[in-house]
């Protein structure tokens, strides 16, 4: 830069810079591509959530085992941790390389789903940005997902026989337990048209993204599809298919 002092390293404690020149200099920090991207997602939604170091995040999953493993979805593969000693299980939901979700609905997610507190809906509770690698942190459902119980069988078994472990899944879905589950499902929906800041509308909600507590208490989850509108909008047009 015309006038300036070239290129200056530190290797120590930081020093008052404007002793270089009386008539001031514009500085430039070069800083990792992995942290631009946090910070760039911070700065466009305001998070108020934890961002979690990637180490930790491998050493919880044991660098990402197939023991650790509990699902897959279109977002990547889910895994079962204990982010700190002591504290609750967690879910860790990895964007695969391979997802059809990209870094736009990655965002989408990020930005939505961490400004909405609901019972019936999944809590986010951080994430994390290095390189290529895209990851979220939510509550850990011990009882999977709601298409698990529906839909953990092939159509011919359905009307040929059950095999016992598929007969168990069912026997658990009385009406008490299938009623709560409808109803807090509505509730959750009616949260996001009517009663949150942002009006949300799902777009992909179907039983794989009905998640279920240990008490067998739904929570929706996966929000990389949601778009927002405004408080007295009622309609919009999007120039794509989306969801299932």
């Amino acid at each position: 830069m015309k006038g300036g002092s070239g290129c200056l390293l530190w290797f120590e404690e930081l020093m008052d810079i404007s002793s270089y020149t009386d008539e001031g200099q514009d500085i430039y920090v070069r800083m990792p591509a992995s942290e631009l991207g946090r910070l760039n997602i911070n700065e466009n939604h305001n998070l108020d959530l934890p961002f979690v170091e990637f180490r930790r995040i491998t050493r919880a999953t044991s660098n990402f085992s197939d023991d650790n493993k509990i699902g897959e979805g279109g977002f990547g593969p889910v895994y079962k941790v204990r982010i700190a000693r002591g504290r609750a299980t967690n879910s860790v939901k990895r964007l695969s390389e391979n997802s059809n979700q990209g870094m736009d609905e990655f965002k989408n997610e990020l930005s939505l789903i961490a400004k909405l507190q609901h019972r019936n809906l999944v809590s986010l509770l951080g994430y994390c940005i290095k390189e290529k690698e895209r990851i979220l942190i939510y509550e850990y459902m011990p009882n999977k997902s709601l298409d698990y119980f529906i839909f953990g069988t092939s159509l011919f078994l359905i009307f040929s026989h059950f095999p016992k472990t598929i007969l168990a899944r069912h026997n658990i879905l009385d009406w008490p337990k299938l009623y709560n589950i409808i109803t807090g499902v509505a509730r959750g929906l009616s949260y996001l048209h009517h009663d949150s800041k942002l009006r949300i509308i799902h777009r992909d909600l179907k039983a794989s993204n009905v998640l279920l507590d240990h008490e067998m208490n739904p929570k929706i989850s996966d929000f990389g599809m949601a778009r927002s509108f405004g408080g007295s909008q009622t309609e919009a047009n999007t120039t794509r298919v989306v969801g299932t």
